[in-house]
């Protein structure tokens, strides 16, 4: 997985803090949460057991950059995955890069689909950040597909938008379970994080499958080549969100590709 030096935001750039570095489970928790009181409840409770935190637009935009500060400050040994999914033209997206640039996101989200020149923007503006290329919405289906005009199906079109946007210099690409191996097999760099939302367990809370079209479970998404899983409902609305976030680390103890 990505990371370079320093400990928070005054320093430059945050070390990537991951499983592959301290033996938390691969999880990325998103804080999809009603306010900011609970986002931060729930970040201070799963800390201890998965090594990154998703902070994704609606949170973003209701609670500004002063929720990134108060996660750093909060849980400093979690790295923050900025889930804004920028797309527009190049100069656009470089300032917009820059200017999160000082919340030093250990991922920053970008839409793969805004092309090679969008995303070289990026990872211009944020050398420290490792760039995410989002490929194919996990909500969307192949009907979907057809009805946006995006050649398909959906694994061909993923694995297109991947080997793109890591030529452009992305180094995390966000992929449904169903493309994961094909993704890991057609970028060779064992560098490339390459995160999985989409992730349900088979039984039991945050088994339902929402708005995702295309879902597996932790285990197998791994098995297949994830490095970093994006869950939410599954812990974040269980009774005890702490409980739930250790007991998945111990269910996927072993599962982790590196």
């Amino acid at each position: 997985m990505t990371g370079s030096t320093g400990s928070g935001p005054g320093s430059g750039h945050p070390e990537a803090r991951t499983a592959a570095h301290d033996g938390r489970a691969p999880i990325a928790v998103a804080l999809d949460a009603p306010d900011r009181a609970t986002a931060l409840a729930w970040a201070i409770a799963v800390a201890p057991h998965v090594p990154v935190l998703k902070v994704g637009l609606e949170t973003y935009l209701r609670d500004g950059a002063g929720i990134v500060e108060a996660l750093h400050e909060a849980v400093p040994t979690c790295g923050i995955f900025l889930d804004l999914k920028l797309h527009d033209i190049p100069n656009t997206v470089r300032g917009a890069a820059r200017s999160v640039g000082h919340l030093v996101p250990e991922f920053l989200t970008v839409h793969a689909s805004g092309g090679p020149a969008m995303v070289a923007a990026a990872v211009e503006a944020l050398p420290g950040t490792a760039v995410t290329a989002v490929t194919v919405l996990t909500s969307l289906s192949a009907e979907d597909l057809d009805l946006i005009g995006l050649r398909g199906p959906a694994e061909e079109a993923v694995v297109r938008l991947a080997t793109m946007a890591v030529a452009a210099g992305a180094r995390a690409i966000v992929c449904s379970p169903h493309e994961v191996a094909a993704v890991r097999a057609a970028v060779a760099d064992p560098d490339i994080t390459l995160i999985t939302p989409g992730v349900r367990p088979a039984t039991g809370a945050g088994s339902a499958l929402g708005d995702q079209a295309r879902v597996a479970t932790p285990e197998r998404a791994l098995a297949d080549g994830a490095d970093l899983l994006v869950i939410g409902r599954p812990i974040t609305a269980a009774a005890d969100p702490r409980a739930a976030a250790a007991a998945l680390g111990r269910s996927l103890h072993g599962w982790a590709r590196r």
